[in-house]
């Protein structure tokens, strides 16, 4: 499971780096609870949301393939994608659309989310037989 796991950190790295964000705004805008009408404290509020959304779901597919023997390279170069498509959807919440961050790391997640999914199908087939 050393992918999962290495994916996993960076992740929860990011995440901290994301709420540090938030923080930083809700404290400059005296807001502590919403985004009080503020346009920054909602944009860095979805990106923290939105990491959190997607994230976590698309660790669990990766471990779960992982502990069935799952292509660590492949999975590694997914992981490194989630990482770098992450930080390039947080870094495009902020900027007016349209604008490549966001959808290049909207596409690189949607892309994982549906990989990783169908791959757990495959060897969920595989394990009953299908």
């Amino acid at each position: 499971m050393i992918v999962t796991i290495t994916t996993a950190g960076l992740c929860g790295l990011v995440l901290m780096a994301l709420s540090v964000r938030v923080i930083v705004v809700r404290g400059s805008a005296k807001v502590s609870l919403g985004d009080g009408g503020n346009p920054l404290l909602l944009s860095r509020i979805r990106a923290h949301a939105n990491f959190a959304e997607y994230v976590p779901i698309i660790l669990i597919l990766m471990g779960l393939i992982e502990s069935f023997d799952g292509d660590r390279y492949i999975l590694g170069i997914m992981g490194i994608a989630l990482v770098l498509g992450r930080i390039a959807q947080a870094a495009g919440m902020g900027l007016p659309a349209p604008n490549p961050w966001r959808v290049v790391g909207t596409l690189t997640t949607f892309i994982i989310l549906i990989s990783t999914s169908v791959w757990a199908l495959i060897i969920s087939a595989r394990l009953h037989g299908l």
